[in-house]
């Protein structure tokens, strides 16, 4: 549908709620949807010469897909638009960084000075899913520089039917700045984690563009496949041990910062695999040997006993511990 004045944003938006409604979306998935919208047809009628916004059904996964083509003169740089903060004057969000936010996907294709074409797609989750054995086990450590409010470090779990997904996240430096960055990229985990690894750090970076950015690990779970692929930009150090304990390799960069993609890498998940991730908060030349009287612990001691023997007292410090659950 055509959109070049105010008057058409309405439109745009009422057509979205209701082929999201029709296509199962809830209340609040539906006011997520129409708000990326709003801040989509906004940017048409605001700058640039107007547009379209086509909006439909996606196909073979249930979600909307959302696109938006401009007929210019283009966004010149299409990521600062999509940073928090960067508003397009006059809208209900935060800019194009709403749509970032609130859609699962996206992509965008600058053709500066004739136009800008931005596609997005939201899933359709289910609700309430029926409860499920978990196959793995999680247990996480962490605390603040020298035992500040505010923690520049956090971690992520989240486990489904089949998978999960698992984190740690340290923003630059310490204090609510710190925390700040590393709470922004948690964030965007949390309505994304059913993602690939790379739109994740992809749109992490976005999210915290506007922050002074995190390094950051990532490790997904697949019990079909009993495998865990992991990923990491920066210094987050990840450890798999069980079978032939290995360090994963990480690419030095910082989200948020125009970082480098991240290292994605694939291995073998036993009933004896353990993973473990940690900040530079603690120090890195340890061996497992000294740990192996807690192997048969719960992940929460390990991690705990970990950051109590390793961790630094002038840094913020965070240890994430997942192995097979015990039958």
């Amino acid at each position: 549908m055509e959109v070049a004045r105010p008057a058409e944003i309405k439109r745009a938006t009422d057509a979205a709620r209701r082929l999201a409604a029709s296509l199962g979306f809830g209340s609040q998935d539906c006011d997520e949807i129409v708000l990326a919208v709003t801040e989509l047809a906004t940017n048409l009628t605001k700058h640039t010469r107007g547009g379209t916004i086509t909006l439909r059904a996606t196909d073979g996964r249930a979600g909307i897909q959302v696109e938006s083509e401009d007929r210019g003169p283009g966004i010149l740089d299409v990521e600062q638009a999509l940073t928090d903060g960067y508003s397009t004057a006059g809208s209900l969000g935060t800019g194009l960084g709403t749509v970032n936010r609130l859609m699962h996907e996206l992509e965008f294709y600058s053709l500066s000075p004739t136009g800008t074409r931005i596609v997005c797609q939201r899933w359709l989750r289910a609700k309430n899913a029926t409860p499920f054995v978990r196959w793995l086990e999680f247990g996480a450590a962490t605390r603040a520089y020298r035992r500040q409010p505010e923690n520049g470090d956090t971690f992520f779990i989240r486990q489904w039917e089949g998978g999960a997904l698992a984190g740690v996240i340290d923003g630059l430096g310490h204090g609510p700045f710190a925390q700040r960055a590393a709470q922004c990229a948690r964030r965007y985990l949390d309505q994304h984690f059913d993602q690939s690894l790379e739109n994740l750090f992809r749109g992490a970076g976005r999210a915290c563009s506007a922050t002074r950015g995190v390094v950051m690990a990532l490790a997904r779970f697949n019990a079909a496949q009993h495998t865990v692929a992991t990923a990491s930009v920066g210094n987050i150090e990840t450890r798999l041990i069980g079978g032939a304990d290995r360090n994963v390799p990480v690419r030095r960069g910082v989200v948020g910062l125009n970082a480098p993609n991240p290292v994605v890498a694939e291995h073998p998940w036993t009933p004896e695999s353990i993973l473990i991730m940690h900040s530079d908060g603690l120090r890195t030349q340890w061996a497992w040997e000294e740990f192996r009287h807690v192997a048969t612990s719960a992940p929460g001691i390990i991690a705990q006993r970990l950051l109590t023997d390793l961790g630094k007292i002038d840094d913020d410090a965070t240890v994430l511990v997942a192995r097979t659950a015990k039958p």
